[in-house]
């Protein structure tokens, strides 16, 4: 890739803090935060042995940091009769009252640890410092799924705090075969990805072929999901998801033991479950949960909804403008009565609508709660009642985008929904310009465009795109007493699940 003469290359440093580990260079690299703690202190009440404490106000607890150091350092009188060193390695050894005390000979662990929420030792003409781990561990509560309703199943979610996170996992797959492995991404933010499988399970290429991406990733900053996603997906020349996310760790481990993997960030209250396909996108949380034949008959009606919301406009517009035959002599009639006073064409009043829609669902969703609900109220009732009475579109229009709009959100997974809708405008256009056949020409590159996206070496059409065998959980959810087999194009090393 050719680079600007002017803007050099992105620079990398490691260790990114050269220099020899000290507490003046440890000084230096702090200077100017007023947040930035050092502490003198007497081993054992000795004057003659002092060290200094270091620690980052705000990430450090004070109360561990009195409990678990300051009283065994000034209490422990086993401390003031040995050496200097020989204090420092009773100290790795249990005389402090911590679990993590260890000794830091680099300033990027140094000041890693610090910044983790570490309390630092600095003892006078020792090479290396002792790091004892007091961080605040501050975070939101856990609790139920917003965006994720719970009808049965657990009432929590995922947090900010990834060791959080990875604890509610553990507590829900207890298998000494859960596997964690940690990368660091983002040169500023040092933000902690964790990549998370069942070994003896999991495809070992697929958990590879993450890693590999991961250690790919080399930006300043890792704070939005999306900076993690696309990175991560295969391609970023579509509209559609590739990997799942979710904010419901139930689900989350449910995608670990049907083979995927795991990703979850630190500073991101979801996880990501990969590869992606368009099966898992219209599985709800609870299909598991419920009777078979119920759970079957909505999946049914998902994929018939994603047609109507994908196709309906678009036909709507072809069957008006390009094949008044189709419809009924009575229909016909009648939507030619209702466009009498209405001054725009059939194509602009349907884009009109479609576009509102949009607009007023973003304002939904950027307010404020209880803002957002009273502007959505509003809208609907200028887009809708008072549109119709100005005449400016046709009631049978606005009932047709209506009806679309509602059968998109049926979707169980909103961001492949909002996918569709970017379809469905083009769906219209092609329509207006050549009825039926442009909406089947439209429809033909949408295939393609599936057909040709694969995530992590899975076709994205998957269960219908699946090769060489029947899907076991495709649009008919089976009863799982006979769901003997794990999903075939994972290629899991143990695709038998039950007996």
């Amino acid at each position: 890739m050719s680079q600007t003469p002017d803007i050099p290359f992105h620079p990398r440093s490691d260790p990114r803090i050269p220099g020899e580990l000290s507490l003046l260079h440890v000084r230096e690299v702090f200077t100017d935060c007023v947040d930035f703690v050092e502490m003198p202190l007497f081993i054992a009440g000795d004057p003659e042995k002092s060290c200094t404490m270091l620690y980052i106000a705000g990430m450090a607890r004070n109360e561990r940091a009195n409990d678990y150091i300051l009283r065994p350092l000034s209490q422990n009188e086993e401390l003031r009769n040995v050496p200097v060193k020989k204090a420092m390695e009773l100290m790795c050894k249990g005389a402090l009252y911590n679990l993590s005390v260890k000794m830091k000979y680099t300033m990027d662990e140094i000041v890693g640890d610090l910044i983790g929420g570490a309390a630092v030792l600095v003892f006078p003409g020792e090479r290396g410092m002792l790091s004892c781990m007091v961080p605040t561990e501050e975070k939101r509560s856990i609790s139920p799924s917003e965006n994720e309703p719970v009808i049965k199943g657990t009432r929590e979610s995922f947090v900010e705090s990834v060791r959080t996170n990875t604890s509610i996992i553990r507590r829900h797959l207890k298998t000494p075969s859960l596997k964690i492995k940690e990368q660091i991404v983002g040169r500023q933010t040092l933000t902690q990805v964790d990549i998370i499988y069942i070994d003896g399970l999991t495809n070992p290429d697929l958990v590879k072929e993450t890693e590999r991406r991961l250690a790919q990733i080399d930006i300043d900053a890792l704070l939005e999901s999306g900076s993690l996603e696309e990175y991560l997906k295969d391609t970023v020349k579509t509209t559609f998801p590739l990997m799942l996310s979710t904010e419901r760790p139930d689900r989350f481990c449910t995608g670990l033991v049907e083979g995927r993997v795991g990703v979850i960030a630190d500073g991101l209250p979801l996880g990501y479950l990969l590869p992606g396909s368009v099966g898992q996108f219209f599985k709800a949380n609870e299909d598991k949960s419920k009777n078979w034949v119920e759970v079957s008959f909505l999946r049914i009606l998902r994929y018939i909804c994603m047609f109507l919301a994908l196709f309906l406009p678009a036909i709507y517009v072809a069957a008006v403008n390009f094949h008044p035959e189709m419809l009924p002599s009575t229909l016909a009639w009648s939507i030619a009565e209702a466009k009498l006073d209405v001054p725009f064409s059939t194509v602009f009043e349907v884009l009109l609508l479609l576009l509102s829609f949009e607009v007023v669902q973003e304002a939904g969703l950027r307010l404020p709660p209880a803002i957002g609900t009273t502007v959505s109220i509003l809208g609907g009732l200028v887009v809708g009642t008072a549109a119709v009475q100005a005449k400016i579109v046709s009631p049978a229009v606005l009932i047709v985008v209506a009806a679309a709009g509602i059968a998109g959100y049926t979707s169980p997974n909103q961001e492949f929904s909002g996918a569709l809708r970017l379809w469905r405008i083009g769906m219209v256009i092609g329509a207006a310009i050549s009825g039926l056949f442009g909406v089947m020409a439209v429809t033909v590159l949408l295939i393609h465009h599936m057909a040709s996206l694969e995530s992590f070496g899975v076709p994205f059409l998957n269960p219908f795109a699946a090769t060489g065998g029947s899907v076991e959980d495709g649009v008919i959810r089976r009863p799982l007493a006979w769901v003997k087999f794990r999903e075939r194009a994972l290629k899991t090393q143990n695709r038998r699940n039950q007996k």
